[in-house]
């Protein structure tokens, strides 16, 4: 809903300010569980920041406040949309949608698998959503499931009887397969081999490279290291 022309830097994408996130605890007697608090983050194109820290320290929900699965305690969340900035914290519905639309991606850990849609299509359908014909789209995501090494016989298979692995980078290609200035990435290569891991940081150094602004969770230290252009600790939460 609150709309800025006014950008704190030309290259910034992204702006945490004082995020705080909590859970009441009803079953523990109205305990609060403070996951996230005071989080100072800018994040500008052509970076790629990884979330560390141990697990529990809330890395997973800083992510899921950004792209607006859960709204903030307190603090605002600017990103740069369609040359404003907008606090998705105070955003309307609509707003988020279209946000989701054209400027933040999103990479989970699983792949929703939706029944007797086949992989290609799972992949295709964001570039239809774009506006591209079904012929293009369906040639780019397999130009993607190829380069993801998802074998062509499964292309028209519904992906709920593949593999981890397999079903891990059919949700990479669709999350990469459009072109977005902000990608938020929890663990996406937690299920792949050292093959895989290696095309899923091609595909990241390349949205780098055309301008993408990059926030990620990586576990594998080796991935890690590879991607990071610098690392955002994050301090253990509390309950109060």
């Amino acid at each position: 809903m609150t709309a800025s022309t006014i950008a704190p830097s030309a290259s910034a994408m992204l702006e945490l300010r004082g995020l705080g996130k909590s859970f009441e605890l009803h079953h523990q007697h109205g305990a609060r569980l403070d996951v996230l608090d005071d989080v100072e983050l800018t994040l500008h194109a052509g970076e790629c920041v990884v979330l560390s820290g141990p697990s529990g320290v809330g890395k997973s929900s800083l992510l899921r406040v950004i792209y607006a699965n859960y709204r903030p305690s307190r603090g605002v969340v600017r990103v740069r949309h369609a040359g404003n900035w907008l606090d998705l914290a105070e955003a309307t519905p609509h707003q988020v949608l279209d946000v989701r639309r054209h400027t933040l991606g999103y990479v989970s850990q699983f792949l929703r698998v939706i029944p007797r849609v086949p992989a290609l299509d799972i992949v295709a359908e964001p570039l239809l959503e774009a506006g591209l014909s079904a012929q293009e789209a369906r040639q780019r995501a397999g130009t993607l499931l190829q380069r993801l090494n998802v074998p062509e016989r499964l292309w028209r298979l519904p992906p709920g009887t593949f593999s981890g692995g397999e079903q891990q980078r059919v949700n990479i290609a669709r999350g990469l397969i459009v072109s977005r200035p902000l990608l938020l990435l929890d663990e996406p290569t937690a299920s792949l081999d050292a093959d895989n891991r290696v095309v899923v940081a091609e595909l990241l150094e390349d949205a780098r490279a055309a301008g993408s602004a990059v926030l990620g969770i990586f576990h594998d230290e080796d991935m890690r290291d590879r991607v990071a252009t610098r690392l955002f600790p994050m301090r253990p939460f509390q309950l109060t």
